[in-house]
């Protein structure tokens, strides 16, 4: 009798802990574009050991001063996401979330340096996780958003390769400098030597708006957009003139704004969000 109760005790220890998913948050990988080892984090759902299908994949971006451990130590990705699978608002999805600050910040090429950061995320970073974890690698499963510096990164990544993702969901983000003048003042403080249309033609391919009256709407329209920024966020103007813009050219798109700031207890609230809008795209809603 004892020995059957120690039975049924680990059974139901074993059922609640395959409703756990997983995150390694110091994993790495060699960049011969950036010449360095990269890190990144990944989330892997509840059901990743025991079944043997391919799930969809999220890229998730982390905000300036952060690196690949700011969505799991402070976003609280793990429980959050467990929780949007389990109450089924979220389909089982692979979270990936790579380190943009060591040594140097920032998810973009620099031009005249060797940070290119952009070229290392799509040459190597997506096919290595791709090949490596059981991630389908189709448009319609690829997702991505990111908070601050991340949600830049979002915009950029998502409209230089709308190709590649499904959607879209830029939180606080920041757009780029509003205008070129902004920009001409930052290539001098990074002592960057480059011609006037250098600098135009960089901040033109860096800056949301600009892509947005630019490109070609049929495209940017062909990803799914949820664009989010508090009341009380000091990035609420660009995010606002991306809505703006959006709409002029009818994009469709969803944008929301909320009571809040600059701060974690407004993304946490903004994840399970995002969770069901890039599940909505990966069932093709």
């Amino acid at each position: 009798m004892k020995t059957r109760f120690i039975i049924i005790l680990l059974c139901i220890a074993g059922c609640l802990s395959a409703q756990t998913g997983k995150v390694f948050d110091n994993l790495s990988m060699k960049s011969e574009i950036l010449k360095m080892d990269r890190k990144f984090a990944i989330y892997l759902p509840p059901d990743y050991e025991t079944s043997e299908r391919s799930y969809p994949v999220l890229y998730l971006l982390h905000g300036a001063g952060d690196d690949q451990t700011g969505w799991v130590q402070f976003g609280e990705v793990l429980r959050i996401t467990d929780q949007a699978i389990k109450d089924g608002t979220a389909t089982p999805m692979i979270i990936v979330m790579p380190d943009a600050k060591t040594g140097q910040m920032g998810y973009f090429n620099v031009p005249q340096t060797d940070w290119r950061y952009e070229d290392f995320f799509f040459e190597e970073l997506m096919p290595y996780v791709e090949n490596n974890y059981r991630i389908k690698k189709e448009k319609r499963y690829r997702a991505i958003s990111g908070l601050s510096m991340g949600g830049g990164g979002t915009f950029m990544y998502a409209m230089h390769r709308p190709d590649l993702f499904s959607s879209a969901a830029p939180l606080s983000a920041y757009v780029g400098p509003l205008s070129l003048e902004q920009f001409k003042e930052q290539v001098k403080r990074m002592n960057l030597k480059a011609s006037d249309e250098e600098i135009e033609a960089y901040f033109k391919r860096h800056n949301a708006i600009s892509l947005i009256e630019d490109g070609d709407p049929k495209q940017i329209s062909s990803v799914r957009w949820f664009i989010d920024c508090g009341d009380d966020d000091f990035l609420y103007e660009g995010n606002s003139l991306v809505h703006i813009a959006m709409k002029k050219k009818e994009i469709p798109h969803e944008y929301r704004v909320r009571d809040g700031g600059h701060t974690w207890t407004y993304w946490r609230e903004s994840l399970p969000v995002v969770l069901k809008f890039v599940s909505d795209a990966f069932h093709q809603y």
